[in-house]
């Protein structure tokens, strides 16, 4: 007996959305029965991607600590106590041999983050020989640093930077109770430059942060009315850090999570949806559900910039249990 081999594409260009979203919209789609929801976020997801691939990144902060902004869900701000250590940025060297490490784990994109408002031209100098470095070695390569002018993306996209990260993070409507120190149009004006240079985009952002049902639609309306939207979507569980403001915020429902991984999956066909941080607070049951409802993407490794995820080994178990394997290895 025959067996057909369905051939599933990677998305390689920018996709254009060929609809507008309304928050509303996207808001009633939250209110679908469980079910229902990730039956319609399953079909989505397969006709766009391998159901059982994940793709693997690993994530580095290369500046810790210190960071002008007064994100309140940030343990790195200048602005909060929560006993992160400012440091110097890492040598080029100690960040190559990060990232070959992460490549004989398994991850096939390296994201290299720094905590700072925007970075300065020093900076910037040795941000591009990490990027050239990093590529070498061919891996994919992220950033996230924070704003960027014209001729910080240019020097990034001749590096050879292949995906910039610059999250949202809420609606705008509910962006000025969390930060204060820059406002939307800035996010938005630097993904602008980003995309205008020719590199993917990676921008999403974190629910749990105290917003309601209708905000975290906008959230979720915003980033898939881009033109086009990002090609990968982190969603991020907020992480509670003693220190920062929203440290005692109630528990967002697991479930509640879950949908939002499934509406973004919708709304965004083709975007890489990364399930990010608040994963090592997850159950093997509920990541299986974000899977489920769409997500094809992780940071994968022992560290997020200053927070904990889940081990490596934890993470291979939890891919054999369910059949999943990285993108990388199968395609």
């Amino acid at each position: 007996m025959q067996t057909q081999t369905i051939e599933f594409a990677r998305p390689a260009k920018p996709v254009a959305s060929s609809q507008r979203w309304s928050v509303a919209a996207i808001e009633a789609l939250f209110k679908l029965p469980f079910a229902d929801l990730l039956f319609r976020a399953q079909q989505v997801h397969r006709e766009h991607f391998d159901p059982n691939a994940v793709q693997l990144s690993t994530l580095l902060s290369i500046k810790t600590g210190g960071c002008s902004e007064d994100c309140g869900y940030c343990p790195q701000s200048a602005f909060h106590d929560a006993g992160v250590e400012n440091r110097k940025m890492l040598e080029v060297q100690e960040v190559i041999k990060a990232a070959k490490a992460a490549q004989a784990a398994g991850a096939d994109r390296f994201c290299m983050g720094a905590a700072w408002r925007e970075p300065s031209r020093e900076d910037m100098a040795a941000v591009v020989e990490m990027v050239k470095e990093v590529k070498a070695l061919g891996m994919e390569t992220c950033a996230t640093l924070g704003m960027l002018n014209d001729e910080q993306t240019e020097q990034l996209r001749q590096a050879g930077l292949d995906y910039y990260n610059h999250n949202l993070d809420t609606a705008p409507e509910f962006y000025g109770n969390i930060i204060s120190t820059r406002d939307y149009q800035e996010r938005l004006d630097t993904l602008e430059r980003v995309r205008k240079a020719g590199m993917h985009v990676c921008s999403g952002g974190i629910v749990g942060m105290g917003e309601n049902l209708t905000q975290r639609a906008g959230l979720i309306a915003q980033l898939a009315n881009m033109e086009p939207y990002p090609e990968s979507v982190p969603i991020n569980n907020l992480v509670k850090v003693e220190g920062t403001p929203l440290a005692q915020q109630e528990d967002l429902d697991p479930l509640d999570f879950v949908r939002t991984i499934a509406v973004a999956r919708i709304a965004m066909p083709a975007a890489r949806v990364r399930l990010s941080a608040g994963r090592q607070q997850m159950s093997e049951a509920v990541q299986a559900l974000c899977f489920l409802a769409g997500a094809n993407s992780i940071f994968y490794g022992d560290q997020l910039l200053t927070t904990g995820n889940p081990e490596v080994e934890r993470d291979r178990a939890l891919m054999d249990k369910l059949g999943m394997y990285p993108f990388a290895e199968k395609h």
